[in-house]
């Protein structure tokens, strides 16, 4: 008995010191930044730089030339900026959206349906994936800071799937711009045809996104185990071993993004920028449009 309580005691005392020692790279990064003003300094959250130095194996200098070059990539691609109605065209066949329900442990759920792929602008596929990628993060629950991806295959060929370099740019954003927000990936019944797209994809991974990346089978006992592990099977579709009816009304969702715009942009403060723009007071930044709810 006394042997189980020091055994636990010990892997408290090491949870102890991992929390401590997490708390003060973070302070160090902090430092190794600087001052920060606007949404640099909105979006460098505590637990924001957590994500990142955990990307980084708590190496504070690595972490630091990570998430410098995403400030600077937000600062021009300006993710937080997009609206539904540009993107919307993108999402008219249910190629990807978010889900109605979550998992086991809250997160928001992103369903891919590359078989559905009905454009060729890289360029615009780019820009609805990180309007997404907001969205989802957006609607999280309170302490909860990753999402999962459940990827749906049926319909999917070689003919239909999207270029390698749409693939490595997707695996590029995700892994250095939005670092330890994806939990895990499913990547439900692929044909045998995907392993040569697979073989190829898989070295733009680095290793700890390739351990999120879990194959599930619908006839394999341990894929079924995982899924139901992860998802309730009365939210989770059919397409995805359980017992829902997957529907996407590109309509419904079209009303429900706009609804996340106007709250996406009291978040970053639009509201008020909103305001300096109509007082004549305009920055070299253009407002964006004011949405109606």
């Amino acid at each position: 008995m006394s042997i189980f309580r020091r055994k636990n005691n010990t892997h408290h005392d090491q949870q102890e010191n991992d929390e401590l020692r997490h708390e003060s790279k973070v302070k160090e990064l902090k430092a190794a930044i600087g001052p920060l003003s606007g949404r640099s300094l909105q979006y460098c959250t505590d637990a924001c730089l957590k994500r990142y130095l955990e990307a980084r194996n708590w190496n504070v200098d690595k972490a630091k030339k990570m998430l410098e070059e995403s400030l600077k990539w937000r600062s021009t691609y300006k993710p937080e900026e997009i609206r539904w109605n540009e993107v919307a065209y993108e999402g008219e066949t249910g190629k990807l959206f978010r889900a109605g329900f979550h998992d086991r442990h809250g997160r928001t759920v992103l369903i891919l349906r590359p078989g559905l792929q009905n454009t060729t602008s890289l360029e615009n596929q780019m820009k609805h994936l990180v309007y997404l990628l907001e969205n989802a993060i957006l609607n999280l629950p309170d302490g909860q800071e990753q999402m999962a991806w459940l990827i749906d295959f049926t319909g999917w060929s070689l003919s239909t799937s999207v270029p390698i370099k749409t693939a490595r740019d997707t695996i590029y954003i995700l892994q250095n711009h939005y670092p330890e927000r994806l939990a895990i990936a499913f990547l439900y019944n692929p044909p045998r045809i995907f392993e040569a797209f697979w073989k190829v994809v898989k070295y733009f991974l680095d290793a700890k996104t390739f351990q999120k990346v879990k194959f599930v089978y619908p006839k394999n006992k341990d894929s079924v185990e995982l899924m139901q592990s992860y998802f309730d099977e009365e939210n989770l579709p059919t397409e995805f071993g359980g017992k829902a009816t997957l529907r996407y009304d590109h309509e419904e969702f079209s009303k429900l993004m706009v609804q996340d715009d106007a709250k996406s942009a009291r978040v970053w403060g639009f509201d008020s920028k909103l305001q300096r723009v109509s007082n004549g007071h305009s920055g070299a930044e253009v407002a964006p449009e004011p949405v109606c709810s």
